[in-house]
């Protein structure tokens, strides 16, 4: 039984409305029964040349670079007044002749460009799933709900951060994780949740006598319904609590892998923030040097055992996938730990090319990867106030980089995408660019995929 009354009543409760509607005449847009959207948090152009240097010694050689529908898209946010940013928006012209025009603070933060991308409306940075009056929009995990989809999100960093949570919750700060954590365990009618934010856990996956902050998960109110099975509400509509069932151990996510799964799965993996990202260890060492957490799961071991969940729909699935600690690295300018991200977002999107291939096809599944924002304006060494590139040291070895910022960017954002729905991002890539080409706008991403799963 579907969430279709849950949803319906939520959405005239909160006054949710679509974003948008298709525009009279338009031809009837191609459906998808599955639709996988991966956001690689912080990603670049240049991130993603760099992690090919290293692993192959030649530049767009990972998997989604053979994608038949490969376009940039842009990603600025609405501007407050006080951000004192002119002009807004993203201007070809002035990112290739002013080098310090990509720079933060006129970018946008994972707040934003989430709900962007999950509603196809801007709003202010720190917002989630609200417009800029703050009132809830649309997410498109809420109208997959409508349609009778199963529907999840997994991340790599805390479950109840910036990403998953411009996917599945409604608050007017992203910093609000106890409210957003209840929101999501006891309102949403999503099906997989899973990510970090353990708060018995460190940063290294030892076990803690004092607990972090239990905010992360809900409170400690809301974690412990978790821990006991009660916590969840009336999900199908039918009346009756559907409890979470929650998993921990990396054991318990790679069993879900296959067989039979639980109605809905909770996924708190055993460490604090990141899977893997913040392990102690010098956090500037080449990929891979300093030993990884062997007690999580990896982003890998999630996205399959969510899939595992979410397949048993007859309907179909929409499922968010978030490499969230890419960002992180890069915010840090760790080069090595930024290119041991991006290959697990990389080994990802391979499994989930993998599903598709022997569990669908692509004439009913849309898979998209894409980034929310540039972080750490990574160029080649020597730039500013010119762009060099980025230098090839040969496979194994760490490419020559310069990051240029602490912060987020404006620059455009790499955006690959397969399947027979994908085809409608042509009519979208309608601006461009004078290096990167044709591009589109994040909100337009939402666009094609609410089409998608009501193609009228």
């Amino acid at each position: 039984m579907k969430r279709v009354v849950l949803i319906a009543l939520l959405i005239v409760a909160i006054g949710i409305t679509p974003a948008f509607a298709a525009p009279n005449g338009e031809l009837k847009k191609p459906a998808a029964k599955n639709i996988i959207v991966m956001i690689s948090d912080g990603w670049g152009f240049n991130h993603l040349e760099a992690v090919s240097y290293y692993e192959y010694g030649k530049d767009a050689r990972q998997i989604y670079n053979r994608f038949p529908f490969q376009f940039a898209m842009s990603t600025y946010e609405v501007e407050k007044p006080a951000d004192n940013c002119s002009p807004l928006g993203y201007d070809p012209a002035l990112a290739w002749s002013n080098f310090d025009y990509v720079k933060y603070p006129c970018a946008t933060d994972s707040a934003s460009a989430a709900t962007a991308m999950s509603t196809g409306v801007k709003t202010y940075n720190g917002y989630i799933g609200v417009d800029v009056n703050g009132i809830p929009v649309l997410h498109g995990l809420e109208l997959a709900e409508q349609k009778g989809k199963a529907t999840g999100v997994v991340t790599s960093v805390e479950w109840s951060h910036a990403t998953p949570a411009g996917f599945v919750a409604h608050n007017v700060s992203r910093n609000n994780y106890a409210a957003i954590g209840q929101e999501m365990i006891n309102v949403s009618a999503a099906d997989v949740i899973m990510g970090a934010g353990h708060p018995w856990y460190d940063a290294n996956g030892n076990l803690k006598t004092t607990p972090n902050t239990f905010d992360y998960v809900g409170g400690s109110a809301t974690w412990g319904a978790l821990v006991a099975g009660m916590a969840g509400g009336d999900a199908d509509g039918d009346g009756t609590a559907d409890p979470w069932t929650l998993i921990q151990e990396r054991a318990e996510f790679q069993a879900l892998m296959s067989g039979s799964t639980p109605k809905r799965v909770l996924g708190t993996a055993q460490v604090y923030q990141t899977l893997q990202q913040g392990r102690s260890g010098n956090l500037f060492a080449d990929p891979y040097v300093v030993s990884r957490i062997e007690t999580v799961p990896t982003l890998t071991e999630m996205t399959l055992a969510a899939l595992n969940v979410l397949d048993n729909d007859p309907d179909g699935l929409y499922l968010m996938i978030e490499g969230g600690a890419v960002d992180w690295a890069a915010h840090g300018n760790q080069s090595g730990r930024m290119i041991e991200e991006a290959i697990e977002f990389e080994r990802a999107v391979e499994a989930v090319i993998d599903w598709v291939q022997k569990n669908s096809n692509w004439g009913e599944t849309l898979l998209i990867v894409t980034g929310d924002h540039e972080t750490g304006y990574l160029w080649g060494p020597g730039s500013n106030p010119t762009w060099q590139p980025i230098v090839n040291n040969g496979a194994g070895n760490l490419p020559g980089m310069q990051w240029n910022s602490l912060e987020h960017t404006n620059s455009l954002m790499v955006l690959s995408a397969k399947g027979d729905a994908a085809r409608m991002f042509s009519q979208y890539a309608d601006q461009v660019d004078p290096v990167r080409g044709r591009y589109l706008d994040n909100t337009e991403l939402a666009e094609l995929v609410f089409w998608a799963m009501d193609p009228k």
